[in-house]
């Protein structure tokens, strides 16, 4: 680029010329910088529509899955008592009696100063053998008793390991002792622990450790247990290793603690009304969310000037016939009749004048009420239609938002590469227009030059009156 003296021979402003003159040779390419930010204006309301749709594909498919409708609550008389119904259950009453709670295994070992040694004078070995009669040896790294926490934690035995503070013996060196708690809850979870190896366990020479002074077992593995029917002769026991009885009844659960021990508890399982009526009432207003990001980014805005006159300008979606093609799709999936015919209205999903719909619970409810198994299905299809336009939508592959970005972000590529043709235009533009503008200015400077020495030299000539001869 060339360098210019502004003005230096003609006095005139030629940086403030130059730059009058590139502001319009740049106007083609602040046309392009607009186009450019208004297509990234476009693709991030495009993401925002598509994050909406993909929300709303993932709620109406958790919807439609098939049993997701047939929901059930599960209530005890009894405050120690909790239950819980999956969509399996089925609606009805029944009573237990708790007998005991499940227990894990604890055992604390004697005091010790350290862990003993074998006759070689090796840390001993130590044996843990499980329910099952599965025995796994450890070998400490040495008679510290931390070592020999280590060694059994990292041996994936039956039992863990803590090293607990017992005081001191007569001389005043600290006792310790090992509490080893079974990994695994209820009565096969539980263990004997032997100071010896493998094959002293198995030949009846190793020492059990909870057989020496002071060592106990704190608890016992035991599991849960609890009656059905009882005085009946249909009465049955039932166990658990936890404190929860899994598929008491198809799906359902129940859990008891400490004060339901020895007392009848009542479960009774029930139709969810109120949690089924909270997925169509949330499947409407993730409807209602896309529609009103695809009506309000399709709004046209009347603008009026101080001379009376006025002018309109549409959103970004305004005339966009893929954006109003996902509206009108997912409009269909929701509105439209099942496949017995009935109207969505009849559950309470009613469409309004401007487009979007309403939940009415109540009629929802009623419906619910009378005809359960129909007013699910009927929930089930329409949310399973949503769920398809949805995800046509939004799919990461063949979504048509997902394609209008992509078709948006290639062009926005495209506009900034000719943005940046553009300034290489401009610099060669802005170089050429200095050259000349340099070389007017040497060439109005030698003209300068040439006035001034014709006027000093007609200054200089003799000047004659009228009368002078």
């Amino acid at each position: 680029m060339g360098v210019s003296v502004n003005g230096l021979g003609s006095g005139l402003d030629i940086t403030s010329i130059i730059t009058s003159l590139m502001n319009v040779e740049a106007l083609p390419q602040q046309q392009l910088k607009q186009a450019q930010s208004d297509e990234q204006s476009m693709i991030t309301a495009l993401q925002g529509l598509n994050t909406k749709a993909s929300a709303l594909s993932d709620l109406a498919t958790k919807i439609s899955a098939p049993g997701a409708t047939n929901l059930f609550t599960a209530t005890t008389d009894n405050t120690a008592v909790t239950a819980t119904a999956g969509t399996t259950a089925t609606a009805g009453t029944f009573s237990l009696t708790v007998n005991q709670l499940a227990q894990t295994q604890v055992d604390v070992t004697a005091a010790m100063t350290s862990w003993p040694t074998d006759s070689t004078g090796a840390p001993s070995a130590l044996t843990l053998v499980d329910s099952t009669g599965k025995q796994t040896q450890i070998t400490p790294a040495s008679t510290s008793l931390d070592d020999v926490v280590t060694a059994i934690n990292a041996s994936g035995g039956p039992a863990k390991a803590l090293k607990v503070a017992a005081g001191t013996d007569a001389s005043g060196n600290p006792l310790y002792r090992l509490q080893l708690t079974a990994t695994q809850s209820g009565a096969a979870g539980a263990f004997t622990a032997y100071q010896g190896t493998s094959a002293d366990v198995s030949a009846g020479t190793a020492t059990d450790l909870m057989s020496q002074p002071g060592a106990a077992v704190v608890t016992t593995a035991q599991d849960a247990k609890a009656t059905l029917y009882a005085g009946t002769a249909a009465q049955q026991t039932i166990t658990s290793s936890t404190n929860t009885f899994t598929n008491l009844l198809p799906g359902v659960n129940v859990t008891a603690s400490a004060g339901a021990v020895g007392s009848s508890v009542t479960v009774t399982v029930a139709s969810d009304s109120a949690g089924i009526s909270k997925q169509a009432s949330d499947l409407v207003a993730s409807v209602n969310d896309l529609l009103g990001t695809i009506a309000s980014n399709s709004a046209v805005t009347t603008t009026s000037t101080s001379s009376g006159t006025s002018s309109a300008s549409g959103g970004l979606f305004t005339g966009d016939s893929s954006v109003r093609g996902v509206g009108d799709s997912v409009t269909d999936a929701l509105y439209l009749p099942t496949s017995n015919g009935q109207s969505p209205s009849q559950i309470g999903i009613v469409i309004q004048r401007d487009g979007t719909f309403t939940f009415d619970s109540a009629k929802f409810s009623a419906a619910l009420a009378a005809d359960p198994s129909g007013t699910q299905a009927a929930l089930s299809e329409i949310a399973g239609r949503v769920a398809t336009a949805a995800k046509n939508a939004s799919d990461p592959v063949t979504g048509s938002i997902t394609s209008l970005i992509q078709g948006h972000q290639s062009t926005v590529s495209d506009l900034g590469t000719q943005i940046s043709d553009w300034d290489l235009r401009l610099a060669d533009r802005r170089a050429s227009l200095t050259a000349v503008y340099n070389a007017m200015d040497t060439a109005l400077g030698t003209l300068k030059s040439q006035q001034t020495w014709l006027t000093s030299q007609i200054a200089g000539l003799p000047t004659y009156s009228p009368t002078s001869k």
